[in-house]
C-alpha cells in the first residue's frame, strides 16, 4: 500500500515507521532540521516495542512532491489544518483516503472544505511519541492504537485494506463503525487532561487527587459532553463520569501535550481543544463556563511564551 503521512512528529513518525517496516510504501512529508536530519541519517524510532530505522529517501519537503497515495496521514499540529488542506487538494485523486490522526473534533470538517466528503476518513490514535531530536522519534510506553473508520459505509472494503495494512506492521487498529462517536470520547477526555494540567501546570495525580481541581476536570469533560450531544453525537450522559473515574488509573505523572508545550513556551492547541467546547457551545446554546475560563486563563499563552516588557 502507498501510504503519505503529512507531519513526521511523534504520531506521524512513529505510526509511518511501522507501516513502513511492515513492507509499505511510506512517504514522509516534514521540514526544518526534523527534514534536514531525515535526508541525513533517516528516521529512526526508539521504542519499547522495538527501534525502527526508515531510510533517507523516504522524506519530502513539500506535499507537492508527493506521488500517488492510497491513504494519507495527516499528523500536524492543528493550526497547520487548513494550509494542509489546501494543499492537499492537488495530490488527491479519486482512490486515496485521508485520515487526520490530529486532536480536536473540526479536522475532518477542515478537510472536507477543501476535499471531496467521501475522501476523507475519521481518525484518532493513542500514543505518547515525540521528536526526541532532529531526526528520532521516542515511543514512551508501549500503547500505540489507531482508530479510524469511513464516514460512508460504502467505503468499508478498503477501509479493511487499510486495517489489514496496520495490524501486519504490528500496529494496534480498530475499524470503528461509528468514528465521530470515537472522537469525541477522545476529544472529551482530552479536553479535561489538556485544560487542567495546563492550568494548574501539574500532571494529574495532583489535580485528581485535590477536591476543587477534581470537581474542575469533571466539569470541564461534562461541558464537552453536553455540546457533543446537543451536536448530535451519540455520547453517554454519563460519560464524563466514567471518564473522571478511568483519570483514577492512570499514572500520577502523567500530563497532556498542551502542559508540556506551555512549559516549554510553545504554541498551544488551545482554541482547537477548550477553545472549540466554547465556540461550538456558543453555537449550539450550550453553556461552557469552565472552558471559557481555562481559555481566558491560557490566551496570554496561545502563540507561545508571553513577552512580559510587550
Amino acid at each position: 500500500m502507498r501510504i503519505a503521512v503529512v507531519g513526521a512528529g511523534g504520531v506521524g513518525g512513529y505510526f509511518g515507521a511501522r507501516l513502513a517496516a511492515g513492507g509499505h510504501e511510506v512517504t514522509f512529508v516534514a521540514r526544518g532540521r526534523h527534514l534536514e536530519a531525515i535526508r541525513d541519517r533517516g528516521l529512526l524510532v526508539r521504542s519499547p516495542l522495538g527501534d525502527l530505522k526508515v531510510p533517507a529517501t523516504s522524506v519530502v519537503a513539500t506535499i507537492a512532491e508527493l506521488g500517488p497515495a492510497d491513504v494519507v496521514l495527516v499528523a500536524v499540529k492543528l493550526w497547520d489544518t487548513e494550509d494542509v488542506a489546501a494543499q492537499l487538494r492537488d495530490v488527491v485523486n479519486e482512490g486515496t483516503r485521508v485520515i487526520s490522526l490530529q486532536n480536536g473534533v473540526r479536522k475532518d470538517a477542515v478537510l472536507r472544505r477543501y476535499l471531496p466528503a467521501q475522501n476523507v476518513w475519521g481518525g484518532v490514535c493513542y500514543i505518547s511519541a515525540v521528536i526526541e531530536e532532529p531526526g528520532v522519534v521516542a515511543h514512551r510506553g508501549a500503547m500505540q492504537k489507531v482508530v479510524f473508520g469511513p464516514y460512508d459505509d460504502a467505503d468499508t472494503q478498503r477501509a479493511g485494506g487499510f486495517l489489514e495494512a496496520c495490524v501486519s506492521s504490528g500496529i494496534e487498529a480498530e475499524l470503528s463503525s461509528d468514528i465521530e462517536r470515537v472522537i469525541w470520547e477522545k476529544f472529551v477526555f482530552l479536553v479535561g487532561l489538556s485544560a487542567t494540567t495546563s492550568a494548574v501546570r501539574q500532571p494529574v495525580g495532583v489535580i485528581r487527587s485535590d477536591a476543587r481541581a477534581r470537581e474542575l476536570l469533571h466539569d470541564v469533560m461534562a461541558e464537552a459532553v453536553n455540546v457533543g450531544r446537543a451536536a448530535g453525537v451519540r455520547l453517554d450522559p454519563d460519560f464524563a463520569d466514567e471518564r473522571l473515574a478511568f483519570y483514577d488509573t492512570l499514572p500520577p505523572a502523567m500530563t497532556s501535550s498542551m502542559h508540556h508545550d506551555l512549559m516549554q513556551g510553545n504554541r498551544l492547541e488551545l482554541p482547537w481543544l477548550s477553545g472549540s467546547v466554547v465556540d461550538l457551545g456558543r453555537e449550539l446554546g450550550i453553556p461552557t463556563p469552565r472552558n471559557q475560563t481555562i481559555a481566558d486563563v491560557l490566551a496570554p499563552y496561545e502563540l507561545g511564551r508571553p513577552d512580559p516588557d510587550r
